[in-house]
């Protein structure tokens, strides 16, 4: 090893400058003098710990050397040892430029693509996501000729990361990630399968969703049935992320949404019954059985007013009314869809408004087992906004705060990035605009 490294090199000119001994510096640095002079010589690498100490006794950022320190990580023979707690810390540090550098340079030997892989997955779980996906898109690459379950996991995992506040970045990764799906262990398919669903549900392409929501039924039912049969029992070992049951009747209620939002109430009926009925055939008895139950029940009571209503069964609004107004979670959901009717069927619901003006904006994402993850969330009050507006435009003749509503969701609709949604909102607003002007000047 030469001892021309910058580290070495910056580090000998720093003790000449401030006329020091060695062994003052080791002493101030906390690293032993005989190791410090091995250093110094060239002769021993540097290891992340004696960095960081080296780099703290100089009085300067930690992350100063970083750099450097990615030629001293491939100095002699590739060390893992100094690699991981190096790629660990860019990580703390979001250095992900040099963890971008130096997976270039471990991956010129494929041999460590399982390193990598195992390092990427202890990210992920560590919450570090972008660090991790310098490392998937590395392993990635460097397999993207293999038929592999660990390509496809890399794969999923990006889907994951890339999921954010802009919906056309979403549906993309969504799209490249689909054709790796059937390739994941089949217990980690299920929540594969429902990302994806949330993903094209977004996108309203409920067609997916629908095919996505029988897939996850099938794959779920096999497994359920292989669980609870007591000859192979036991060869089922690898957990699902939530039990089984969860996902068949999730599955029920991915394609009830589905069919709703295509318009087929009578379907949407039907499947209703299926995730209602648990507690017939779900094995388990435990508590936490006992409250997804319980809480797929509570969505199918909720859903069934709600396709009735949609069916144009307009009388039991006030009953549903009732029903929402003790379950604060589903509150801005039931509104939005209420405002619907009200627009297809027109009739007028000025008193539910006001009754439940306290969730207009929504505060809320979050139900027991059941998240509205922020984008969700985001997407639904901006068509929340236009439904409003145009309420209040056709119904109340209140064409201000029709104007009003559909610039707030027209801003909302561009940070998130969507144009369909964004393209909804302008021919909503040129309509409503056409027609505020029509009337100011008709008053004038």
């Amino acid at each position: 090893m030469e001892c021309t490294n910058s580290i070495r090199e910056r580090l000998m000119q720093y003790i000449q400058d401030n006329h020091i001994k060695h062994s003052h510096f080791a002493v101030t640095s906390g690293i032993n003098s005989g190791t410090l002079s091995r250093i110094l010589q060239g002769n021993k690498p540097i290891s992340m710990n004696q960095l960081i100490a080296i780099t703290a006794g100089m009085g300067l950022p930690e992350d100063y050397f970083f750099d450097d320190y990615i030629d001293e990580c491939f100095s002699t023979l590739i060390s893992i040892r100094r690699i991981r707690p190096f790629i660990f810390r860019c990580a703390d540090l979001n250095r992900v430029d040099c963890i971008q550098h130096i997976t270039n340079r471990i991956l010129e030997d494929l041999a460590y693509v399982p390193v990598l892989f195992e390092m990427a997955e202890e990210l992920f779980d560590n919450n570090k996501k972008m660090a991790a996906a310098v490392l998937y898109r590395g392993v990635c690459e460097a397999e993207k000729y293999q038929h592999s379950e660990r390509l496809a996991r890399c794969q999923y995992r990006l889907f994951l990361i890339d999921q954010g506040d802009n919906m056309e970045k979403n549906i993309r990764a969504a799209t490249q990630f689909e054709t790796y799906v059937n390739r994941l262990d089949e217990t980690d398919q299920l929540e594969a399968l429902k990302q994806l669903s949330h993903a094209f549900g977004m996108a309203h392409k409920w067609e997916k969703v629908n095919t996505l929501a029988k897939e996850m039924q099938r794959i779920a039912t096999i497994q359920y049935e292989l669980q609870h049969r007591s000859v192979r029992s036991e060869e089922v070992k690898k957990e699902t992320e939530r039990p089984l049951y969860y996902y068949i009747l999730y599955a029920y209620l991915a394609q009830a949404t589905a069919s709703e939002k295509c318009g087929d109430y009578k379907r949407a009926l039907e499947l209703v019954g299926l995730y209602d009925n648990g507690e017939r055939w779900v094995r388990e008895k435990d508590e936490q059985a006992q409250q997804i139950i319980g809480q797929f029940s509570e969505w199918a009571i909720a859903n069934t007013y709600l396709y009735r209503l949609m069916s144009g069964e307009v009388q039991i609004i006030n009953e549903y009314a009732d029903y929402i107004a003790t379950r604060e979670g589903e509150i801005f959901i039931a509104l939005w869809h209420m405002i619907q009717a009200a627009n297809i069927y027109h009739f007028n619901i000025d008193t539910i408004l006001e009754r439940f003006a306290g969730y207009i904006p929504y505060q809320s994402g979050k139900a027991e087992f059941g998240e509205y993850k922020p984008t969700i969330i985001k997407e639904k009050y901006v068509q929340f906004l236009g439904d409003l507006a145009v309420y209040r435009f056709v119904e109340s003749k209140d064409n201000h705060s029709a104007t009003e509503l559909m610039l707030e969701g027209l801003n909302l609709s561009i940070a998130m990035g969507s144009s369909t949604i964004l393209n909804s909102c302008l021919a909503i607003f040129e309509k409503i605009r056409d027609r505020s002007e029509f009337y100011e000047a008709k008053q004038g």
